[in-house]
């Protein structure tokens, strides 16, 4: 499924930001990818700097999507910033090899998968309308 996400590109980072016209955190960036794809996803009121407590939700809430093997336009593309944890940190794949994310210093930008290739824990969709859990559960 296609969707518009180009004029999100240089958005400021904000941490728990949730809104294009003051900024976005990562999270904030999916959740608005995914409202234009018509999917409604779960908000998380982290600080996208606590990358511990961003790893121990992803861990605990990854049962409630579906896990893909191989990216589709406007899955959920999860990430390993930190060393030596699970995953903390979010994108949207948008094809070609390429995905949009939100970072401090950044904003929001697109990076092609294969500079970030180390650090890709996975693809996910959200559980398609009706369903209350994803596959892996």
């Amino acid at each position: 499924m296609e969707f518009e996400y180009q004029d999100l590109v240089g958005i400021p980072f904000v941490d728990r930001g949730r809104d294009p016209s003051t900024g976005l955190d990562c999270w904030g960036l999916a959740r608005e990818c995914f409202y234009r794809q018509g999917i409604n996803v779960y908000d998380y009121s982290i600080s996208a700097l606590a990358f511990s407590d961003i790893a121990e939700t992803i861990s605990l809430e990854k049962c409630r999507w579906n896990k893909i093997e191989v990216p589709e336009i406007g899955c959920l593309v999860l990430l390993r910033l930190e060393p030596n944890t699970w995953a903390n940190h979010v994108g949207i794949y948008v094809g070609k090899g390429r995905f949009i994310h939100a970072y401090a210093g950044a904003g929001v930008c697109v990076d092609r998968l294969k500079h970030w290739k180390s650090r890709v824990i996975g693809y996910y969709k959200p559980p398609k309308e009706g369903e209350e859990h994803g596959s892996d559960c």
